[in-house]
């Protein structure tokens, strides 16, 4: 009987297969790049009618006035793309929040509601004040 010995090549894996980690360095933490808001400011804003709000709004920045439209008692105000981070600010600032599924900075002008579901457009009337106001 014939016996061979077979000896099987000593194989390294391939570069490009082998995996060496790699020596993992901290992560710096991402910068808040937001403008300085007062919260407490903000808080009571959150709870004015919607007059007063409106009425703030126009002293503050007659633009973002001119852009708002009341849904029921909420202000919403759109933009059809990202506004400056000194809007965002001015409005944080006067209570607003990112809605983000509707794509608007609402104001819930002291009638703070659960979340619903539906378009409030359909329950409630809406309107836009700068089109009733004399420039």
């Amino acid at each position: 009987m014939k016996t061979t010995s077979q000896k099987k090549p000593n194989r390294l894996p391939q570069e490009s297969k082998l995996v060496v980690p790699q020596a993992q360095t901290p992560e710096t933490p991402k910068q808040d790049t937001r403008l300085p808001i007062d919260s407490e400011a903000r808080k009571a804003n959150r709870t004015l009618p919607t007059d007063k709000v409106l009425a703030l709004l126009h002293t503050v920045n007659p633009d973002l006035f001119n852009l708002a439209e009341v849904v029921g008692k909420w202000i919403w105000v759109q933009f059809n793309e990202q506004p400056a981070a000194t809007l965002r600010q001015q409005l944080a600032q006067l209570g607003f929040h990112w809605n983000r599924e509707r794509q608007a900075w609402q104001h819930p002008c002291g009638a703070f509601r659960l979340r619903g579901s539906g378009d409030p457009h359909e329950k409630y009337s809406s309107y836009y004040p700068g089109d009733e106001r004399p420039a």
